[in-house]
């Protein structure tokens, strides 16, 4: 990821937020130079001295020494002691339908506290701009006033959905949400078994910033899917500008998304592993066809906005083909952290897995309650399972 140079100055707080991001991804503590290095990772350069300094002066109140050069968060130490994950479930609204289980979380706090191995794939829709899915940005989208989203007029008598101005995002913002995926990616990599498919939606600007964040945790990458289908990103002519330059686009017109695939390292080969744990591949179309990379897609209906009005609801007939693939034995777990709308449990019930899904907004919560069972029976004669 694109670095600001050494000198410039620092935002307060960056050297201690990824050092407790750090140590949050690691219940059991880390040696000084592991923390070293991977504040770092997330940050650029940073003094040795400052990281070593913050956890000395912040030791015991914050932290604490385990052994010699070896610290780790008291909090979680705590937690561990006290063994208050068993009992966190208790505390977590949830409901299921057919195979599928939502719980009302936070992903990274439910991600500390589930088993090891526990999961077979992954498929989710994350706010990758973070910033959009604040808490007075959501009440903003749901007043129609915008702030961060843009609410694009109607075209053809037909309003259209909202779209976030990735493009806004600063150099801090960059940086935190490639700190929020590195936590979440090094809390996510325990919970997956080995060989375990993870599959990230992103979009062109920003997803470099995501992909190197999941790598520099240990996932392995393994290319992208790309969703073929024309949005309304891009195309547009200079703003206040548009008759002087009518033959020029800013930007290209985005005729396609990008989800990122990333799996956990294998244990040996991959015959080994799918015996072993039922991963590492995709299960193919039929048996002469390969999965694909490129999966033909329609922007979301307008029937099935109805169903599930969220912002960035995607398709069943994509969401199905991808689904069906990510288990190649058919067998397993599918865990959406960022559920939303329940778009990709509705997608595993309709092929016939198991899902689990977190979402922390209440109001997206309440949502998939209703929207799951009536996406999962959606048929629609267009959207048949298509994979090249």
């Amino acid at each position: 990821m694109y670095r600001l140079p050494d000198q410039t100055k620092r935002r307060p707080g960056e050297v201690r937020d990824a050092i407790l991001s750090v140590l949050t991804a690691r219940p059991a503590g880390a040696p000084l130079h592991t923390i070293e290095q991977h504040v770092a990772d997330l940050i650029g350069h940073a003094a040795r001295s400052s990281v070593r300094s913050y956890l000395r002066l912040n030791t015991p109140s914050t932290f604490i020494r385990t052994a010699r050069g070896h610290y780790g968060l008291k909090t979680i130490t705590r937690m561990r002691a006290n063994k208050v994950a068993e009992s966190r479930l208790d505390y977590w609204r949830s409901f299921s339908f057919g195979k599928s289980l939502v719980l009302e979380a936070d992903c990274l706090n439910w991600l500390r506290e589930r088993q090891s191995n526990t999961i077979q794939a992954v498929v989710t829709d994350p706010p990758y701009g973070l910033f959009e899915y604040s808490s007075e940005q959501q009440e903003k989208l749901r007043n129609g006033k915008g702030g961060v989203w843009r609410i694009p007029p109607s075209f053809d008598g037909v309003q259209r959905a909202p779209l976030p101005r990735f493009t806004i995002l600063s150099q801090q913002d960059l940086r935190a949400l490639e700190l929020f995926f590195m936590e979440w990616a090094q809390l996510l990599i325990r919970v997956l078994v080995p060989g375990a498919n993870v599959v990230v939606a992103s979009n062109p600007l920003l997803s470099y910033v995501v992909s190197g964040a999941l790598a520099k945790a240990g996932l392995e990458r393994r290319g992208e899917i790309v969703r073929l289908v024309m949005t309304m990103r891009g195309g547009d002519r200079p703003k206040a500008a548009h008759e002087e330059f009518s033959d020029v686009s800013v930007m290209p017109r985005s005729m396609w998304e990008p989800w990122l695939l990333f799996r956990k390292p294998l244990e040996g080969r991959a015959q080994d592993n799918l015996r072993k744990w039922g991963t590492g591949g995709f299960q193919r179309p039929s048996s002469d066809k390969p999965f694909g990379d490129v999966i033909p897609s329609a922007p979301t209906h307008k029937s099935e906005r109805t169903l599930a009005p969220h912002p960035s609801l995607k398709p069943q007939q994509f969401m199905r083909t991808l689904i069906r693939g990510v288990l190649p034995l058919g067998k397993g777990v599918v865990l959406d952290p960022f559920c939303g709308a329940g778009s990709t449990l509705a997608a595993a019930e309709s092929v016939g897995y198991e899902s689990i899904g977190i979402e922390k907004d209440t109001h997206y919560f309440e949502m998939a309650k209703k929207a799951i069972p009536r996406l999962a029976a959606f048929k629609n004669g267009g959207n048949h399972l298509v994979s090249l």
